[in-house]
């Protein structure tokens, strides 16, 4: 295993060398800008703690100039040790900044003795366009890559920060998409995998999935059925749910589940709130679900979202003592 693990240095190292060469990061400035590596890692890491200030404004991320407003913004020592840069030499660059009215300080109201920094209007503006000619350098750099293997590319970053301590990554934005072929197949087998490990269920809850999802195929009327899948970074699936119309006014919410490794990010209650949004679109009067009291996560988003319990009744089923519930949220 020592081995492997130097192996593995070397191998870490000599792609290091590669890409730093590719990249050109050896250069004096970064992409041809007025800032050095150091400087632009420092309008960066300003940059990322900001977020947009409506969603209709700047959408769930990106660099837009004068859309962000500071969430919580760090102090000089968090950004030292954040980039593991000299205290001194970042002194010296956030004293540049200033002078060219790219970042402003002021105190922390939660500590009126901490400084917190974040980037002006101007500053903004600067971190645009920095963001695009970083974008159009590594447009170049993967113009090489055949089309069909952009997704291997993709899927070996996206793994290769999640090993090093990354789970969400620098491109893991999670978001909704409709159902294609073949997710419906991925629900059934991901959901029954998760809830065997997790609570012990029988082989019985697959097959009690697969008929919902033979059903849900069988039946699916267009703009009355819904299924929707959580991808994070645009191509890895880490939830999912269905809406199903039961009749004209009432619609069922069902299969709701999300990855292990992708929960705490509000990804079921996006799920849960997308749901809910679209059978009012659709006019339904009434959404039901059932569930089991066991999944205490499941039923706390339910109730937030307005969900009331309206029956329970004990069951025996998928090798387990379990309690069904029932609950409805008038639309």
């Amino acid at each position: 295993m020592l081995d492997e693990r130097n192996a593995l240095v070397a191998q870490i190292r000599h792609f290091n060398r590669f890409y730093t060469r590719t990249v050109g990061l050896l250069d004096e400035t970064l992409t041809q800008s007025a800032f050095t590596l150091t400087e632009a890692r420092v309008l960066f890491e300003l940059g990322h703690h900001s977020r947009p200030a409506s969603a209709e404004i700047a959408g769930e991320r990106g660099f837009l100039a004068g859309a962000f407003r500071l969430e919580n913004g760090p102090a000089a020592s968090e950004i030292a040790r954040q980039l593991r840069v000299d205290a001194a030499y970042l002194t010296r660059i956030l004293r540049k900044f200033a002078g060219e009215v790219l970042t402003e300080a002021r105190t922390d109201p939660a500590d009126r003795r901490r400084r917190v920094l974040s980037l002006t209007p101007r500053g903004e503006a600067a971190l645009a366009r920095l963001q695009a000619a970083a974008d159009r350098d590594t447009a170049r750099l993967i113009e090489s890559v055949p089309d069909d293997r952009l997704h291997e590319l993709g899927s070996a970053l996206r793994k290769a920060g999640e090993l090093l301590g990354d789970p969400v990554g620098e491109n893991g934005e999670v978001t909704l998409r409709p159902h294609r072929v073949g997710d419906v197949g991925w629900v059934v087998q991901r959901q029954a995998q998760l809830y065997a490990d997790e609570y012990g269920w029988s082989i019985e809850f697959e097959a009690m999935l697969a008929e919902i999802g033979a059903d849900f195929i069988r039946n699916f009327v267009p703009g009355r059925d819904f299924c929707w899948i959580a991808e994070r970074g645009g191509e890895e699936p880490v939830g999912a749910v269905f809406l199903v119309h039961l009749d004209d006014e009432v619609a069922k919410l069902r299969m709701l589940h999300v990855e292990a490794a992708a929960r705490g990010l509000g990804i079921g209650k996006r799920l849960v709130a997308e749901c809910v949004s679209q059978a009012r679109a659709c006019g339904y009067k009434r959404l039901v679900l059932w569930t089991n009291d066991i999944l205490v996560a499941a039923r706390a988003i339910y109730e937030r979202a307005g969900f009331r319990l309206i029956s329970e009744e004990h069951h025996h089923s998928f090798g387990k003592e379990l309690t069904g519930q029932t609950w409805e949220l008038d639309l």
